[in-house]
Order: C-alpha cells, then sequence, then structure tokens
C-alpha cells in the first residue's frame, strides 16, 4: 500500500496538480470581459521601467517570505535559502486551489524532511497568522483614516461604516492576543486530554516567543509595504491618476478586503477586479486601468509563483523517485 500511495503521489499527483492549475488559470483568465483591452493595457506598460520593478519586487517579497519560512523552521531543521525559496513557490501553487489559500501548508512541507512535516503545518500557520494579522491592522487604519478623517469617506457607502470599523478593530485584536499568547493558548489546549495526540505536534509554538514573533511580524509587515508599492506603481505605470495617499488608504482596504473574502486562488480573479474598481472608480475615469492593475499584480504576485511552485513539485517527486 505504501509504495503504491507513493507511486500515485509522484506520477499521478503532481502531474495533476500543474494540469488543474494551468487549465484553471486559462480558463479564469480567457473567461475575463474585455480581457484583450486589460492585456493591451499591461502591453503598453512594458516599455516603462516601473513595470519592471513591479516584475522584480515579486522576487524580492516572495523572498522575504522564504526568509520568514526559514525563521519559522528552523526549530525543527535548519534549511538553506534556496529550499526555503522552492518551498514557497510550492505552497503559492498548493494554495491557489483552495479557498483563500489556507493549504499552502501542503506544498511547503513536500521541502521538509518527513518526520517533521505534521509538526511544520503549525508554523505555517503561525506565518500566515502573522501576515493575516499586519493586513488586517493596517487595514483598519485605513477604514478609521477614510471614515473619521477623510472628505471622501462619504461617498464610499461601504467602506463609511461604523459597523465595519468595529468588527475589523475587534477581529484586530483577537488575533494579536491569539498571535502575542500563542504559548498560552497552546498551554490552555493541553489541559485537554482529547487533545492529546494534536499536541505533540503544537509544542513547537512553545519555541517562538517575544523577539521571534516580532521577527515574524516585521517580515510581513515588509512584504505588506512591496504589495502596497507594486499596486501604487502599477497604478500610475496603468494611468490611474489617484492621490497618492487615496490610493494608499483604498488599497490598505482593498487587502482588508481580499483577506476577508471567501475566495478561491484560481476564480479570485473577479472577486479582484470588481473590488478594485468599487474603491477607485469614485476617484478615477480610468475603468480598464484599474481592472488591467488589478489583473497584472494578480499574474505578478500569484500566477506566475503558482506556476512555477507546480513545476517544483513535479521536479522533487521525479528526484526522490529516482
Amino acid at each position: 500500500m505504501n509504495k503504491s500511495i507513493k507511486l500515485i503521489f509522484n506520477y499521478l499527483l503532481a502531474p495533476a496538480l500543474f494540469l488543474l492549475l494551468t487549465v484553471s488559470l486559462y480558463r479564469q483568465i480567457s473567461s475575463q470581459p474585455d480581457l484583450s483591452e486589460r492585456w493591451l493595457h499591461i502591453r503598453e506598460s512594458w516599455h516603462n521601467l516601473s513595470f519592471w520593478i513591479v516584475f522584480l519586487m515579486m522576487f524580492l517579497n516572495w523572498g522575504i517570505e522564504a526568509r520568514k519560512w526559514q525563521l519559522l523552521i528552523s526549530p525543527l531543521e535548519k534549511i538553506s535559502f534556496s529550499t526555503s525559496f522552492k518551498s514557497v513557490f510550492a505552497g503559492c501553487s498548493v494554495s491557489m486551489l483552495t479557498p483563500n489559500r489556507i493549504a499552502e501548508y501542503g506544498g511547503r512541507i513536500l521541502f521538509v524532511q518527513p518526520y517533521n512535516r505534521i509538526r511544520a503545518i503549525s508554523v505555517t500557520i503561525l506565518g500566515s497568522l502573522s501576515q493575516l494579522l499586519v493586513t488586517l491592522f493596517i487595514g483598519s487604519c485605513g477604514l478609521v483614516y477614510l471614515n473619521y478623517f477623510s472628505t471622501s469617506a462619504a461617498i464610499v457607502p461601504w467602506i463609511n461604516s461604523d459597523v465595519l470599523v468595529l468588527v475589523s478593530i475587534s477581529v484586530t485584536v483577537i488575533l494579536s492576543m491569539l498571535f502575542f499568547q500563542i504559548q498560552s493558548v497552546v498551554n490552555f489546549m493541553q489541559k485537554f486530554a482529547f487533545l492529546k495526540n494534536l499536541m505533540k505536534h503544537l509544542t513547537i509554538l512553545d519555541y517562538f516567543r517575544g523577539k521571534q514573533l516580532l521577527r515574524i511580524l516585521l517580515f510581513s509587515f515588509i512584504r505588506y509595504i512591496i504589495f502596497i508599492l507594486q499596486y501604487v506603481l502599477l497604478l500610475n505605470v496603468l494611468e490611474v491618476n489617484v492621490s497618492i495617499h487615496i490610493s494608499l488608504s483604498l488599497l490598505t482596504i482593498f487587502y482588508l478586503v481580499m483577506a476577508l473574502a471567501p475566495t478561491i486562488g484560481f476564480i479570485e480573479l473577479p472577486v479582484r477586479a470588481a473590488a478594485s474598481v468599487e474603491l477607485f472608480k469614485l476617484y478615477s475615469e480610468n475603468i480598464v486601468g484599474i481592472q488591467a492593475a488589478a489583473f497584472g499584480i494578480w499574474i505578478i504576485n500569484l500566477v506566475l509563483p503558482a506556476i512555477i511552485g507546480s513545476i517544483l513539485i513535479f521536479g522533487i517527486k521525479i528526484l526522490k523517485e529516482r
């Protein structure tokens, strides 16, 4: 049975992942309205230096995530930066097929020693929690600014909501307490006998104290800043002329919406396009440019890494079989 499972995984699962991801992305992209106009806008931006800066920042973005993954996995085993880089790309490919990319660990643990894979899931979740926490915190700040300090908030009804501000701040506070008190959470869970088998895989989280947690949070914050800068640059390249402070505020809310909205990676493009248009259309008439920016960021930050990651998964299984 073990041999059969190994053969299925090596020869069928990895190629199937690559095929499923490729077909899904193709269908998703080809079904987009005004695709030719969006693509034309992006092609015309290729001559602009800012476009290539946005593209290169993708590697910086995932490089920082690779360094964060090195830090997260270090209590279990030491991995090289190149292996960590491959891990995060592989995780991106698997996560594109799951709601809100929750199964990122499924790709990452392939590059971890088999006896550490289950415990590695918990540190992957901790890393994802840190990124979500940064997104919620800064998104909440953007909501507060647009609601109480900007004269433009009133014309965006669903943003101009005290309930939305209260919910976002409350969730941020709760997640902050969970993140910075992760040891207390683990200790509390250990009191329940029915969680005994689970807890032996979660005790690794005891390693992460204040200093380590702050370093993880810092890497997540730097990645977030890169996300924002990429989007601002691409909006500028595509001539979506919105003032910088409004753009920054709207983008913090955009990423807040994308973090909370129930989506699956390879079909989230319509949600991204709709959310970006709703946020920016009141400040710019360049609707195609807004849509093209959402399309471009999706391709650069998610699609390309996912395709690369699926190829890496395919490769590592062939290598192991040999």
